[in-house]
């Protein structure tokens, strides 16, 4: 997300020298299309800081990945319909020429499996998987630094990846891994597989059936109804067009095509609930649009930029808009939040559990002078600068309060939750499989204990002592090896349960994912309490400025 600062270092070996100037190539070719984008996006909106919000101006379009991984289930299906007394187009090239099929029925685009002649081999090199886009960028940028050209992709979990069209041969492939250092060569690998069969996505309209890998898909009242399920019920409308296409897994992206404002109808509402008091809305809505247009170039390795699920932000169209979500986007049209005229990092999470984090309490990077501990509550009921909750004695008291938070009535304000070692130690292998880590063929773990923690109280660091050996987890990675934590805002209590030996442990702790910015619930609290949308967004990111997206904003 963030633009970190790295020292740039010697190339150390034949092969990085030998594709050094490649690679310069593509980081600039990479770099200009990533700043292009930002650029046409800004003059898209043509807002300047002299206009009003209610300047009628051309909105920007958005790429969303709707159904990121269609044809990875042989059986998988979508149906898109048009609305009443509508009609649905697909255009698609068929030899030199584009063609176009018109139907006022549904269209079920299907996947099935087909035989190739010759088995296609599929390898790339994986240099690191992580749980978060986040770490995964810092982690591109680190290889970057050292001269390798990377690109991040999101097969299943987040992975960064040699760049295919620099190491675009298995002698190349199998060269960088030889000429990586020890401690690199523990995570990344050669990821090869053998496909016999590769799904193909097909439909039938007016009896006849097509068969085409890139796929437009329109209607006269830019109203798509999209179904992956048998149920009806669960169709979600969305504004825009559709664009069926490769991706970088073998299988395809359903992409939407929609307007930024229109795309925050089907945001809001999701994110924060059509209830919630308006101020609280508003600044949601600021956050959304500041947040899709920092992050563009989430998916480049697919050729879309933002995914619709709680990996970037939910987007579900159109069912859910309200008059009250509406309403807050309408009067914050065009406004994104600033730090020194930069788009801020806009993260936000359900609940802190009382206090927010630093971008670096979760994520490798530099940090973000606005986003910084805050005591998450309308009056000073902790002092942080005094009662330091890197201390675990502190700490374990803080987590114990409950009353005089902005999140004190809510269900995941405080919670605890109690995991046998057997299900712990399952859990632990297999992250550590994923992960491709030496330790994952451990039997018994003997101890585990936090070892740090960072000044808002998330674990920096724990340890985990087993038969064969003692590794460290850290930041986000905590969440992912255990099954019971919903942050890293907790403490671990040895459990016997009557046993003479360690039964499991208790996870006792606060808030539900990051926690870093923005608290949902917590803003809706300050709402009620009076403040205004800036007052609010002011107290999660101090030294923030809300600003009318203009050219004169950097991304």
């Amino acid at each position: 997300m963030g633009q970190n600062h790295y020292v740039t270092k010697q190339l150390a070996n034949p092969l990085q020298r030998r594709v050094k100037g490649q690679n310069q190539v593509q980081q600039k070719k990479s770099y200009w299309n990533f700043s292009r984008t930002l650029l046409i996006a800004f003059c898209l909106l043509g807002l300047t800081a002299a206009s009003s919000t209610g300047s009628k101006t051309k909105d920007v379009v958005l790429k969303i990945g709707i159904v990121q991984r269609f044809g990875e289930k042989p059986t998988a299906k979508l149906q898109l319909e048009p609305s009443k007394g509508d009609r649905i187009k697909l255009k698609f090239i068929t030899g030199n020429r584009e063609e176009t099929l018109v139907t006022n029925n549904p269209v079920k685009l299907e996947t099935v499996m087909e035989t190739l002649p010759q088995a296609k081999v599929d390898e790339v090199v994986v240099l690191g998987t992580y749980r978060t886009f986040e770490t995964a960028e810092d982690s591109a940028q680190s290889w970057r630094s050292q001269g390798i050209e990377v690109e991040i992709a999101q097969p299943e979990r987040w992975q960064v990846w040699a760049k295919r069209d620099v190491y675009n041969t298995p002698l190349l492939r199998r060269l960088l891994l030889q000429s990586l250092p020890a401690s690199s060569q523990n995570i990344a690998y050669l990821d090869t597989k053998v496909l016999p069969k590769l799904p193909r996505v097909s439909w039938v309209i007016n009896g006849k059936r097509y068969s085409r890998s890139n796929v437009t898909i329109s209607t006269d009242k830019s109203l798509i109804r999209v179904n992956s399920t048998a149920n009806p019920e669960k169709a979600r409308l969305y504004a825009g067009q559709m664009i069926l296409q490769p991706n970088a897994y073998g299988t395809y992206t359903l992409v939407n095509e929609v307007p930024l404002e229109t795309y925050l109808r089907g945001v809001v509402p999701y994110e924060i609930g059509t209830n919630a008091p308006a101020s609280s809305v508003e600044a949601q809505a600021i956050l959304a649009r500041t947040y899709v247009l920092r992050n563009l170039r989430r998916f480049a390795v697919d050729n879309y930029q933002l995914c619709a699920d709680t990996h970037c932000q939910v987007y579900y169209g159109l069912n859910g808009v309200a008059p009250n979500t509406d309403r807050a986007i309408a009067a914050t049209k065009g406004m994104v939040l600033t730090y020194q005229n930069q788009l801020v990092d806009a993260l936000y999470s359900s609940t802190t559990g009382g206090v927010t984090a630093s971008f670096s309490d979760i994520w490798n990077g530099e940090d973000r002078p606005y986003l910084k501990p805050i005591l998450d509550a309308p009056i000073n009921i902790w002092d942080l600068s005094r009662q330091n909750l890197a201390d675990e004695k502190n700490f374990q008291q803080f987590i114990n309060l409950r009353q005089g938070f902005n999140e004190s009535d809510g269900d995941l304000f405080r919670w605890r939750k109690e995991t046998s070692l057997e299900d712990i130690t399952k859990g632990l292998q297999k992250f550590l499989q994923v992960k491709k880590s030496p330790y994952s063929k451990f039997k018994k773990i003997e101890a585990m204990a936090v070892v740090k923690r960072s000044a808002s109280g998330r674990i920096l660091e724990l340890a985990v002592k087993t038969d064969i050996g003692v590794f460290n987890l850290h930041k986000d990675e905590v969440r992912s090896a255990f099954a019971a934590p919903i942050s890293t805002l907790f403490y671990i209590q040895p459990l016997n349960k009557g046993q003479s030996s360690v039964w499991g442990y208790a996870f006792i702790g606060g808030g539900f994912g990051h926690g870093v910015g923005l608290s949902q619930i917590g803003a809706q609290n300050l709402a009620k309490l009076g403040w205004s949308s800036p007052k609010i967004l002011q107290f999660y990111y101090p030294g923030t400025q809300i600003k009318i997206l203009s050219n004169e904003i950097q991304p």
